[in-house]
């Protein structure tokens, strides 16, 4: 998967459990935010498509955690996305610790636009689509 958008983040204090690394829920925020930039990059505001009736769900996540990270580390949150079928849209991402560049996460987010709770094709993605990587 190619990646087309990257985001450069740090790990604050608040966000690790006892143990001294990330909680592993938090890992998810990280790709979140990854995701609305990248959307509000490519002039698809998130906030705006919720305020014209558009919802974009996420439906499955799968992540994979190879390493941890602590407090202070810096690091890279990348992203690709292609359509799946006529409704999915899937994110590729991952998280590359900057220090050293090695994977810390890969994921796999899966979702869906909707209207009024009902599916749509995610026809305002298509320019992205064309942009970022295979369609399905």
């Amino acid at each position: 998967m190619a990646y087309v958008y990257e985001i450069e983040m740090m790990v604050r204090d608040y966000e690790c459990d006892m143990q001294g690394i990330v909680n592993n829920a938090v890992y998810q925020n990280y790709l979140e935010h990854c995701r609305h930039e990248f959307l509000n990059e490519v002039g698809l505001n998130f906030g705006q498509l919720c305020k014209n009736g558009i919802d974009a769900v996420v439906t499955r996540i799968e992540l994979d955690y190879k390493l941890p990270l602590r407090s202070r580390d810096e690091f890279i949150v990348r992203l690709g996305m292609y359509k799946q079928g006529r409704l999915r849209f899937v994110f590729e991402q991952s998280i590359v610790r900057k220090a050293d560049g090695k994977t810390v996460l890969e994921a796999q987010v899966i979702g869906v636009l909707t209207r009024a709770g009902k599916p749509i094709a995610p026809v305002l993605f298509d320019q992205v689509f064309s942009d970022s990587g295979p369609s399905a």
